[in-house]
């Protein structure tokens, strides 16, 4: 792909309003900002969203930087790319580390784009031309996450995730849904239950939630097809689904009925797409879930999100949600409930310099 170099941004910003799961509180988030640079002056973008603390996955900012550096970066210049659908393949000698594989991949494909003269969603495949935005509601305190939702709704976002565990479940979605009956809800529990909890979560049947995103362990699919047999709540899997042989083992065992796909998760564009198109030809609805990410990553969940499969409105909000000034220019908006996607080529942003800047803890420039 004729790379020049690739630069390394290591930034931290915090968030408007904390984020709280059962896991613990996001005040504040890092991510790595990946550049690669043709000798043509074009440059593809993407970011590594691995968390700071291995809460979520295994990966953390440190160990991104460390194999972004150390062996994903040298396999590049070993070995010729031509096409940035080939970036999975090569990084396939390095087990895991899918954040910060898809931190590179996803830059690769918006170089291709570029050069190619397209906006990614088109050279994804992409069908539509606006995303309906969700939006991720992470306060456990009944009456401020109203207050949320009311504001969210005021905004015009189509769907409502919420967070939930054993110790605030029933009552928290009881409450909710008594004040918005309509709303398109549904609930997060990262794998705070086992099967065990079978009744509790049967009991929320009756709320008529969209989906409970991964009630049980983060890796099961065994015990997920166990529960999905006894509750009418649609289960999505997500921390599961980290491969696309996994997305095809827990449709085959019938663990879930929903699957979110994050970029990040599963290493990149490619991984994803040809997840999409495996859940698309067994009518397996999917999503795009976020990660609390910068401007970078959401437009790449953008394109995405314009794939065909992608019926469910995913976790892709404006970049006011969580920033007060994102490090993309034009920011990221929601009008009317969605998203326009933009018409450039490429994700059709540029990186605000200025911002970027101001942000950046360290950053390092790796020369081909």
């Amino acid at each position: 792909m004729n790379i020049k170099s690739i630069k390394l941004s290591l930034i931290k910003m915090p968030l408007k309003q904390p984020f709280t799961t059962h896991l613990g509180t996001v005040a504040e988030r890092e991510a790595i900002i990946v550049e690669v640079e043709g000798h043509d002056g074009v440059s593809g973008y993407g970011e590594g969203v691995a968390f700071s603390s291995p809460w979520y996955t295994e990966e953390t900012m440190q160990t991104s930087w460390h194999v972004l550096k150390d062996f994903i970066i040298p396999l590049i210049k070993e070995n010729e790319i031509a096409h940035a659908v080939e970036a999975y393949t090569l990084f396939s000698s390095i087990r895991r580390n899918h954040m910060a594989k898809a931190a590179i991949e996803t830059a690769l494909w918006d170089l291709q784009a570029k050069r190619e003269g397209k906006p990614l969603s088109k050279l994804l495949g992409g069908t539509i031309d606006s995303i309906p935005s969700g939006v991720v509601v992470g306060n456990p305190n009944l009456p401020a996450a109203i207050t949320q939702i009311e504001s969210y709704l005021e905004k015009g976002y189509n769907r409502v995730k919420v967070k939930i565990s054993p110790e605030n479940d029933i009552p928290y979605i009881a409450g909710i849904r008594k004040k918005f009956p309509n709303l398109p809800l549904m609930a997060d529990a990262n794998s705070a239950y086992t099967l065990e909890d079978a009744a509790r979560l049967k009991a929320l049947d009756e709320y008529g939630l969209l989906m409970i995103e991964q009630p049980l362990d983060y890796d099961d699919i065994v015990d997920h097809a166990k529960l999905q047999s006894q509750i009418s709540t649609p289960i999505c899997l997500d921390e599961s689904i980290v491969t696309f042989n996994d997305a095809r083992k827990a449709v085959e065992l019938g663990s879930c009925k929903v699957i979110n796909i994050k970029i990040g998760r599963v290493g990149g564009l490619g991984e994803a797409k040809r997840i999409h198109d495996f859940c698309a030809g067994k009518g397996i609805p999917v999503w795009v879930g976020g990660m609390i990410e910068f401007g970078i990553s959401r437009a790449h969940n953008l394109a995405l999100a314009s794939l065909p499969g992608f019926t469910i409105p995913g976790d892709i909000s404006g970049s006011d949600r969580y920033w007060e000034e994102d490090i993309i220019e034009p920011e990221i908006k929601v009008h009317g409930g969605s998203i326009t996607l933009p018409e450039r080529p490429g994700i059709g942003f540029e990186l605000n310099r200025k911002r970027l800047k101001k942000v950046t803890i360290f950053e390092e420039k790796i020369i081909f």
